[in-house]
């Protein structure tokens, strides 16, 4: 059973939410983040990556850079740019993408249910990354970034939100990149019931993206009872922010590679190496494949169809998954590999900067791109039933939910 909560959120005045909302901090590096925010006085980006606010060399984890994204938090919330709803809801939050409709729940998600498993994991945290947002989440006393959340879909919930989604939404505006984002309340407490018996009847929900924040939210929260040991379980400091979206309306992008040499070889050693994994055939057009089993490459200005061999597939959920096979039989044995989350020769190139951004790698930085084939929500679901684990940057889902439309303090 999942504890899915509605919550008071701290949300933007109505007017500047488009100014406000902003991708999420991890899809930016340093650079990109200070020029992001350049101009742009209300933009969520200031908060989520304070360091922007401080000189280029300045130590982006020191306490001064978090206490700034405070600063920054409640300065917009005194200056009323942020209004408070009086009373627990949950919001509908709907994007679209070339036509394509994505309507989740914006909730508060319970702590308890990812320590116990109701909410499945598919990927490793690292520390590192975790402790940055530690950090931002305990020092603002917020949670500002959603996490992704995925369920198997139930009827009941997309009749309401179909029913809400027929009036006035309170926010509908369309960001810069060219997604439409609209927001409605569910505050009757009826619909509210519903919703939350209907979670309660809900025995899996899975971590579509963000979980890092999603680790760092429930380590935060830890925290908290450690400082409260008279906690009930009530607090909000035993919730956080999650947008749950039902699997058929989830589309993954594939998640692309591109590597820096051939490990050594020469390129017939390579082909041969290769050939003996796949078939080969060369194209005349640049290639996404088109079913599970088949990887494009680019190299040497030329694309090719790699179909791989029969004997090379595996029925596994892990095993069988492109990017497992791409690694096991290709990366790893012929390209030297080993450790894609710390190789310093290979690179991840998300489905949404298309196969042109492949091309211009290899030009530029790299010596051999792969296109995938996307992975399945199926196969992530699958992987997590089993409490097993996808292979790093198995997954690209689009469109991205924006930080800064909903915020959930942890008092």
């Amino acid at each position: 059973m999942a504890e899915v909560r509605p919550f008071a959120a701290y949300r933007p005045e109505k007017g500047l939410e488009n100014e406000i909302a902003a991708l999420p901090y991890d899809v930016y590096n340093r650079k990109e983040a200070r020029e992001a925010v350049e101009g742009k006085k209300y933009t969520f980006l200031r908060i989520d990556r304070p360091e922007t606010q401080f000189p280029e060399d300045y130590d982006m984890y020191s306490p001064e850079v978090y206490q700034k994204a405070r600063e920054m938090l409640y300065g917009m919330i005194s200056d009323g740019s942020y209004i408070h709803e009086n009373k627990n809801v949950y919001y509908i939050y709907e994007l679209i993408m070339d036509g394509r409709h994505q309507t989740g729940i914006v909730a508060a998600s319970s702590i308890d249910d990812y320590l116990n498993g109701v909410i499945m994991k598919h990927e490793n945290t690292r520390a590192d990354k975790e402790e940055d947002r530690i950090k931002h989440v305990y020092t603002c006393n917020a949670q500002t970034g959603p996490i992704f959340l995925a369920y198997r879909n139930r009827q009941t919930i997309t009749d309401v939100v179909n029913r809400i989604k027929k009036g006035e939404a309170l926010y509908s505006f369309t960001s810069d990149d060219g997604i439409t984002h609209n927001v409605w309340v569910i505050d009757k407490d009826e619909d509210i019931k519903t919703i939350r018996d209907e979670f309660a009847a809900t025995d899996k929900i899975y971590i579509a993206d963000g979980h890092h924040r999603a680790a760092s939210a429930v380590k935060v929260g830890i925290k908290k009872r450690e400082e409260n040991p008279g906690y009930t379980g009530e607090e909000e400091f035993n919730f956080f922010l999650s947008v749950l979206f039902p699997d058929n309306e989830l589309k993954i992008l594939s998640y692309n590679r591109v590597v820096k040499d051939l490990n050594g070889l020469s390129e017939d050693e390579f082909f041969a190496k290769l050939s003996a994994v796949c078939d080969i055939t060369e194209v005349s057009e640049m290639y996404q494949p088109e079913a599970k089993g088949i990887f494009g490459m680019f190299y040497n200005d030329k694309w090719y169809k790699l179909s791989v061999k029969d004997e090379k597939k595996s029925n596994d959920a892990v095993d069988g998954l492109d990017v497992s096979i791409l690694q096991n039989e290709v990366l790893g044995p012929i390209l030297g590999i080993g450790d894609p989350r710390v190789d310093k020769r290979i690179d991840f190139v998300g489905g949404i900067r298309g196969l042109k951004e492949l091309e211009r790698r290899v030009h530029s930085d790299m010596k051999i791109a792969f296109s995938m084939y996307p992975t399945s929500i199926d196969e992530l679901f699958k992987v997590a039933d089993d409490k097993r684990l996808m292979p790093p940057k198995s997954t690209w889902f689009e469109p991205k939910l924006r930080s800064g439309i909903f915020i959930h303090t942890l008092d």
